[in-house]
């Protein structure tokens, strides 16, 4: 895929350019903020539409299942057409979506409604990376970066907040209706304001392929997803199932982008894992988001268990954590383009690990503000590492590479958080030693939560490990090619 862009001579953005990052930006956040935002109104859905609490789980992993299945495609989906063809069908999708779940008369119209948002979701993180790394100048590639992935940091962070928020005062439903004329006010201004600045690639689609993409990922998503409720005995089927038919359709599905890779024609060209300047930062980052994921899920529990929190305060609680992942990611950015990755992820990742184990020590006697201060500074620890990972991943690759890259980065992103959902969750139900009781005791919720907390803490040393062997990539310089006056042309 080819990239025209005017290239200002001071590193400042291209005018316009700013306009799209921007946008691709704030849609990306609106669109993310979906993905937890229903796990928060469990009891409220189980109440309302008359389900069972398995049932009601499905409006989640429905929606975690559909984007892990769709976000391989969307390397094939970036070059083949348009950015702003791309963003609209996306948006619609997404539009649509909300506005069905909001008038959905009951569990089926409402899952239903989510796969469709899920279906718009799953190309705004890759295409919001891939467009940043291709119009941000390479000395300001850093700080563009930091703030483009503190998107799906902060995104689904926030998602319980708003959440707990908004269904102190209203009904679940209100949750779409709040976010519908959002989703309509984005597409009008793409549709508007937004212009091309890639030219298509004629390539294909594998349906192979996207066969295998949907057996492999799909599987494994749902049966990390289902480990937790294994532990506590109401899985369907043995999670091993759905894992084992996962791994091999994921084997099936490499073994096929190799074939194709020879040609144009890969869905996801695996020429991006050659390199340990891509794999490292790329290890790295599943580490960071299965703890992350998983934290997301069960802080709520042990907040209510433990603390006694209520749903507005838990809301408030958490809303503060996007402003510091926001703040760090925009002050590590200027860090990275002058010094590297390691100054901010070395430190990030110790710090990281060390509240992991600070919250080990957690009991009844615990503060509300001692828990509150530890959390905040764990997700400023994480965005050091975010932001940092994905550029000098994304950074090591040439041009043609990106799409996959981001793709890439995507998939890996949703599996680590099926799999920290599981692991933290199953963590949490075996430490507290009931796996049949209905609601814990203080002193059980006080074993769940540290039993979570040290499995958190064991698997965040490996983002110690890992980020000692990271390196800041060399830029790669474009090849100019003949051009008219006032453009520049960057191929592979």
């Amino acid at each position: 895929m080819t990239t025209s862009t005017t290239t200002p001579p001071d590193n400042r953005l291209a005018p316009g350019d700013g306009l799209i990052i921007g946008l691709l930006m704030v849609s990306a956040f609106v669109v993310l903020l979906n993905e937890m935002l229903l796990g928060v109104a469990l009891p409220s859905l189980i109440t309302d539409l008359g389900i069972t609490p398995s049932t009601g789980q499905w409006v989640t992993t429905g929606y975690l299942l559909t984007l892990s299945v769709l976000i391989p495609a969307t390397g094939f989906i970036m070059r083949r057409y348009h950015l702003r063809t791309i963003f609209l069908g996306a948006m619609a999708l997404f539009t649509a979506g909300t506005a069905i779940a909001a008038i959905a008369p009951g569990i089926e119209v409402l899952l239903a409604g989510r796969i469709v948002q899920a279906a718009g979701t799953a190309v705004f993180v890759p295409l919001l990376m891939t467009t940043t790394m291709r119009l941000a100048p390479a000395a300001r590639r850093g700080q563009l970066m930091a703030l483009a992935t503190a998107v799906p940091a902060i995104a689904p962070a926030v998602g319980p907040a708003v959440s707990g928020l908004v269904l102190s005062q209203l009904s679940w439903r209100w949750l779409f209706i709040l976010m519908l004329p959002i989703a309509v006010a984005a597409l009008a201004l793409g549709a508007v304001k937004l212009r091309n600045i890639t030219t298509p690639e004629p390539v294909t689609l594998d349906v192979l392929s996207m066969v295998l993409s949907a057996i492999g990922f799909g599987a494994l998503v749902y049966g990390l997803a289902s480990i937790g409720e294994a532990a506590s005995g109401h899985a369907p089927v043995p999670p091993w199932i759905p894992i084992a038919a996962g791994l091999a359709g994921v084997a099936a599905f490499a073994w096929r982008q190799l074939v194709l890779q020879r040609g144009p024609g890969a869905f996801l060209d695996l020429r991006i894992l050659r390199t340990r300047a891509f794999t490292v930062p790329l290890l790295v980052m599943l580490v960071v988001a299965l703890n992350g994921f998983g934290i997301s899920i069960v802080l709520p529990l042990i907040l209510t268990s433990v603390t006694g929190l209520s749903t507005f305060t838990l809301g408030l609680f958490l809303v503060p954590s996007g402003a510091i992942i926001a703040g760090v990611s925009a002050l590590g950015g200027r860090i990275y383009d002058r010094y590297g990755p390691r100054p901010l992820a070395i430190p990030g990742a110790i710090i990281w690990t060390a509240t992991f184990w600070l919250l080990t020590r957690i009991d009844e006697g615990t503060s509300v503000w001692t828990i509150f201060v530890t959390y905040l500074v764990m997700c400023g620890a994480q965005a050091m590492m975010w932001g940092p990972m994905t550029t000098a991943a994304l950074g090591s690759l040439r041009d043609e590479l990106f799409p996959h890259g981001s793709a890439a980065f995507g998939t890996i992103q949703q599996l680590a958080g099926a799999a920290g959902g599981a692991v933290l969750v199953s963590a949490y139900t075996i430490g507290a030693n009931a796996a049949h009781a209905g609601v814990l005791s203080t002193a059980q919720s006080v074993d769940a939560a540290r039993t979570a907390f040290v499995t958190g803490g064991i698997i965040a040393f490996a983002a110690i490990l890992g980020t000692l062997f990271v390196r800041k990539t060399p830029v790669h310089h474009e090849t100019q090619v003949p051009h008219t006056p006032g453009t520049e042309t960057i191929q592979p």
